[in-house]
C-alpha cells in the first residue's frame, strides 16, 4: 500500500518524495515480516532522516507500535522521545498507535 501523506491529530503531514519512498519501503518490509521496519520508522521520524520531517508524535507512535510487538529497543526509544514531549503530544501519539493497531490501517491520502 502506497502512502502519500500521514493523517493524524492536527491534519495531514506532507512528506518529501524521499520520505515517501522510505516510508513505503519500511511498510513493505513490515508486511513481509520485518519488525525492525516499524522501529526504523520511529528512528526516521525522531531524527528527521531519510527525507522525513522530524516529528516526535509520529516517532513515538512507531516506537510504541514496534514495542507492542516485542521490539525491545523501540521501547527504550519511545521512553527517550517521551522526555521531549508534552503530555498532550504523548496522548496523541498513543491514540494514533492504538488506531493503527486496531485496524492495521496505513492511512492513505
Amino acid at each position: 500500500m502506497q502512502l502519500k501523506a500521514i493523517e493524524g491529530g492536527a491534519g495531514r503531514i506532507e512528506q518529501s518524495d524521499e520520505a515517501l519512498v522510505t516510508i513505503n519501503e519500511y511498510m513493505r518490509d513490515y508486511e513481509n515480516g520485518s519488525l525492525d521496519a516499524l522501529y526504523d520508522l520511529g528512528v526516521a521520524f525522531s531524527t528527521g532522516s531519510h527525507g522525513c520531517c522530524a516529528d516526535m508524535i509520529e516517532a513515538h507512535k512507531w516506537f510504541n507500535i514496534a514495542a507492542s510487538k516485542g521490539h525491545e529497543e523501540a521501547a527504550w526509544c519511545r521512553a527517550d522521545v517521551s522526555d521531549e514531549m508534552t503530555a498532550r503530544e504523548i496522548a496523541e501519539a498513543q491514540r494514533r498507535a492504538r488506531e493503527w493497531l486496531a485496524d492495521g490501517s496505513r492511512k492513505v491520502a
